[in-house]
């Protein structure tokens, strides 16, 4: 017989007859947690932290979702779930229950403002109240608050160091997102967030702002995007949908100023966007600073990759018909075969649905915040549409598209801007066969020289280590934060 219980500051406790066994733990798609077991003869103990350490980071609490609590005895290498019951729990970092052999997880926000109703009711304190004066203070969001990443992060660091005075809010789905130091977490829907949202002088967002949306007189929004497209987006997307162009036009109305990577990019996010005679500023961008001057070392050593082991990051983008990342070869096969580390990197929206990938050689970084620092730990990218194309240029390193659906993503899902295969940086392949081989030809940097360099002229031109300092030079020069 097993008992169950919680216990602070949040661990989940299960006691049980017997002899102890081998190992007992929580999995999610995204983390597991190992419990700690004692007892010997008679009785056992095993506690469950709801907390884990990731990628060399602090202790934070496991991010929402669904966990399966699983044991395993001595006498078997089978592992099989271990059942009870526990109604919710609220932690000081999350929000818990246990039913059959699955622990629900979620953010530590009260019940009463979990619900429909409470939103709404939040939502019009939000629209209606008066008199609301603004704090100098910036509300940040990236990836609709399911990291601290990207260029509003390269942003924050920024700000904090020339305009320390600034109160730096940061929009989070749960407290396992980690936020810059000095920095305020405010979780998404909670009445603090919708303070933070009301008050703040600037907001920082690199996605579409979610909810409803109610600027203050003198409130401002800096939308700075995440990447230069090569897929069409927003009104260029394929197929004539009035609901979507609607939708499009509606959030664009609420971004006082656009940022872009390149004047391309600008031209392209303009019509996109219907974003026409408002300031789009073209400075770069703030995340791949740390691509002219940083180091990958200390990522490779939280990654536990050696210093002279190759290290290859495959990175596609979502598919608008279907959720998980794309499947289209083991990435266990291309360690093999190149002698290397793996890192495979979903997108953002990606980051949910699915689980992380496993093999020999192959760590899962879709949960990494940050992928500028990914960028840099690796030697090679391999990628097909996503715009990370763009910023791993700024390395210098070699480049490599795997895009068996081709002529599917061009012709019928997106569409692209400019073809591919005539301007890529580095060899565009459709099967994991041709990939091995371009990545294990020498010429290859040299027969692509000329390509790069013009890719870069065009596409980083601005990317040289200062597009932090200019953007928020520009934020406090018009006035919209004081330092």
């Amino acid at each position: 017989m097993t008992d169950v219980r919680f216990e602070a500051p949040g661990v989940v406790v299960f006691s049980g007859d017997g002899a102890k066994p081998a190992s007992l733990w929580l999995a999610g798609a995204r983390a597991r947690v190992d419990a700690r077991i004692t007892g010997r003869g008679k009785t056992w103990t095993a506690r469950l932290p709801l907390e884990a350490a990731r990628w060399g980071g602090p202790l934070l609490p496991l991010p929402s979702g669904e966990y399966d609590v699983r044991i395993q005895q001595e006498s078997t290498s089978d592992a099989e779930p271990l059942e009870g019951s526990l109604a919710a729990t609220t932690f000081p970092g999350l929000r818990a229950s246990l039913e059959n052999s699955t622990v629900q997880i979620s953010a530590p926000t009260s019940v009463e403002y979990a619900s429909g109703e409470g939103q709404a009711a939040l939502e019009r304190r939000y629209v209606h109240q008066r008199g609301t004066e603004l704090e100098n203070a910036v509300f940040f969001e990236s990836f609709y608050g399911r990291s601290a990443s990207c260029n509003p992060l390269a942003i924050d660091r920024e700000l904090q160091r020339v305009a320390p005075g600034v109160t730096r809010y940061w929009s989070v789905v749960d407290l396992s997102v980690e936020v810059p130091t000095g920095a305020v977490a405010v979780i998404e829907g909670s009445p603090q967030w919708w303070r933070a949202r009301a008050s703040a002088r600037l907001l920082v967002v690199n996605d579409w702002l979610r909810r409803i949306y109610h600027r203050r007189p003198g409130q401002r929004v800096l939308q700075t995007w995440h990447g230069t497209p090569l897929k069409r987006l927003a009104l260029h997307r394929p197929g004539f949908d009035p609901r979507r162009m609607a939708a499009v036009v509606k959030e664009s109305l609420r971004w006082d100023f656009l940022l872009a990577q390149n004047p391309y990019a600008a031209r392209i996010l303009r019509k996109a966007y219907a974003f026409l005679r408002r300031p789009v500023w073209v400075e770069g961008y703030p995340r791949n600073d740390v691509l002219v001057s940083g180091d990958g070392s200390a990522v490779r050593e939280a990654l536990g990759v050696g210093p002279d082991e190759r290290v290859v990051l495959y990175a596609p983008t979502w598919r608008d018909d279907r959720e998980e990342i794309v499947d289209f070869f083991d990435p266990a096969a291309l360690a093999a075969a190149l002698d290397a580390v793996v890192l495979v990197r979903g997108h953002s929206r990606t980051l949910i649905p699915g689980r992380d990938a496993r093999g020999p050689r192959v760590i899962d970084v879709t949960g990494f915040p940050d992928i500028s620092q990914l960028l840099l730990a690796a030697d090679s990218l391999v990628t097909d549409y996503s715009s990370v194309m763009f910023d791993f240029t700024v390395t210098g390193k070699p480049v490599y598209f795997l895009v068996p659906d081709i002529d599917h993503y061009r012709g019928e899902l997106r569409g692209f801007y400019f073809d591919l295969e005539e301007r890529a940086p580095g060899p565009v392949v459709r099967t994991l066969e041709a990939l091995v081989e371009a990545m294990t030809d020498d010429t290859v940097v040299e027969r692509f020289h000329e390509r790069y360099a013009t890719w870069r002229s065009v596409f980083n031109a601005r990317d040289d280590g200062h597009a932090a300092e200019r953007v928020v030079a520009r934020i406090l020069d018009q006035g919209l934060l004081s330092r």
